[in-house]
């Protein structure tokens, strides 16, 4: 968790770019992760000179000799006027051809652009950042979380922040495992990753002990893809500050034409997608299309999920309630086969607030599990009235909190949940009554609603009670009258 003090030091600089004239919180977001990771580089430069003390040589060194004053440590010292030069003319160039640690995040600041305006903002926001600790993963993990909570109004392409306790809630669900590799096709900040690398490292402490585990952690474990260079950029920078060495974060269009390489691959995804409408028919991919012909995206993405997954991977995935009871041939297709072919496990209704301030869009968590052989025997539900916050634009926490309890009936879905009414707050349909309501899986279809009985007074005894008001206020009306003439 964030201290107050860290959260005001980043509170400032925050404040300094918008004094300064730069107002786009993407921008901010940009310039502050360029800043953060020409920090790191001088970091890692330390920590070879270091290793070289004791070899007598620097492996692969980021600078040369001869670049020691594009260094973090050197030019946080400069005149301003200076460093923003420097900084302009000869830090970014080399940020953009440097092949760095062999990792993508170098890849993809090969398109940094500097923006900050002025030598006199570059100086204070250096100076901040010079005095803001990241020696350590969690800190600067939280650091990077707390920046990106301040994106507060949806991008383009449907992109907005999915919020971190409903992430926290789809991976510990699914539990992802030392040996699991796991993949967010459209990861945008890459929310859903972080969380699974602390997942694994929390609750399998001793599963990274060997140089196989790690390398596979940190190079092979987490796989991200998006097609908004930005956020690919605030993506890998927030997967390294929380200590992931080279994530596969790529630039791909998951869902056009010739991006099918990864088919069969992973053993968990974990993806809330754009629900922006519709595609274009000519680029999008054949293979989805033939799992399900429509141009909806939230429905190419469930195909592609498919698609992606080994036999018994499996995936949790945000989609809009349209997608549980949406009555075109598409709709039914994908839901039947996610019923009859694969193995549905659960579907957490979410509260409709759950997105603001970006979006009010009602939705729900599918879990499934790829079979391609079925294994359907019931579904769990589980509908969600709060999520410990207020369901308005300022989402203010509050005690009402029903996600432990999902977590907690989950774990108790193929035991105890069997036998609970369909009156409770979760519960669970067998597959044949989902057949029967032509795989509709909307909660509502299957929740019973009790009404209580209401003894309704007879219509002529509430007339009568009408008539002596009337009488009354006749009586009252004339005696007024009476007064004032």
């Amino acid at each position: 968790m964030i201290t107050g003090e860290l959260k005001s030091k980043i509170d400032r600089v925050w404040d300094a770019f918008w004094s300064g004239g730069i107002s786009n919180p993407l921008e901010v977001i940009e310039q502050i992760t360029y800043l953060l990771f020409i920090r790191r580089l001088d970091d890692l430069q330390t920590l070879k000179e270091k290793k070289a003390r004791v070899t007598g040589v620097i492996e692969d060194p980021i600078f040369e000799s001869n670049q020691n004053r594009l260094r973090w440590s050197r030019f946080k010292n400069d005149d301003a006027d200076v460093m923003h030069e420097l900084v302009t003319d000869e830090v970014f160039p080399l940020l953009r051809k440097l092949g760095g640690d062999g990792s993508t995040y170098s890849d993809h600041m090969r398109d940094a652009r500097f923006t900050i305006p002025t030598p006199a903002l570059l100086s204070r926001v250096v100076d901040m950042l010079d005095g803001i600790p990241m020696e350590h993963r969690d800190t600067n993990g939280d650091l990077y979380e707390y920046l990106l909570s301040k994106i507060a109004s949806a991008g383009v392409n449907g992109q907005f922040r999915t919020p971190r306790h409903i992430i926290n809630l789809m991976v510990a669900m699914t539990a992802p495992r030392p040996d699991d590799e796991i993949c967010d096709p459209a990861c945008g900040t890459a929310g859903f990753l972080v969380s699974a690398s602390e997942y694994v490292r929390d609750t399998h402490p001793g599963a990274l002990t060997n140089d196989t585990q790690r390398k596979h952690f940190h190079r092979s474990m987490f796989h991200g893809y998006d097609f908004d260079s930005t956020m690919l950029r605030i993506g890998s920078m927030n997967m390294l500050l929380h200590g992931i060495e080279s994530p596969d974060i790529r630039y791909r269009d998951s869902l056009s034409e010739g991006a099918s390489e990864d088919t069969a691959r992973y053993t968990l995804v974990l993806a809330n997608p754009p629900f922006a409408g519709s595609l274009d028919a000519e680029s999008t991919a054949k293979d989805l299309q033939r799992v399900v012909k429509t141009k909806k995206t939230e429905l190419l993405f469930l195909a592609l999920f498919l698609k992606l997954l080994k036999p018994g991977g499996r995936a949790a995935v945000i989609v809009p309630d349209g997608v549980l009871f949406g009555s075109s041939k598409a709709h039914k297709d994908l839901r039947k086969d996610l019923v009859e072919k694969q193995k549905l496990d659960a579907i957490v209704k979410l509260p409709s607030g759950v997105f603001r301030p970006y979006a009010g869009v009602s939705t729900a968590i599918l879990f499934f599990t790829k079979t391609d052989s079925g294994g359907t025997d019931d579904v769990w539900f589980y509908d969600v009235y709060a999520d410990g916050f207020s369901l308005d634009d300022r989402r203010n926490p509050i005690d009402d909190d029903d996600l432990p309890d999902v977590l907690t009936r989950w774990a108790a879905r193929t035991t105890t949940e069997r036998d609970r009414d369909r009156t409770d707050q979760s519960f669970c349909v067998p597959k044949a009554d989902i057949a029967a309501q032509d795989y509709d899986l909307s909660l509502n279809r299957y929740k019973k609603i009790i009404h209580d009985d209401i003894e309704l007074r007879p219509p002529l005894e509430i007339i009568a009670d009408i008539e002596v008001l009337s009488e009354e206020l006749a009586k009252g009306l004339a005696e007024l009258k009476a007064m004032l003439s």
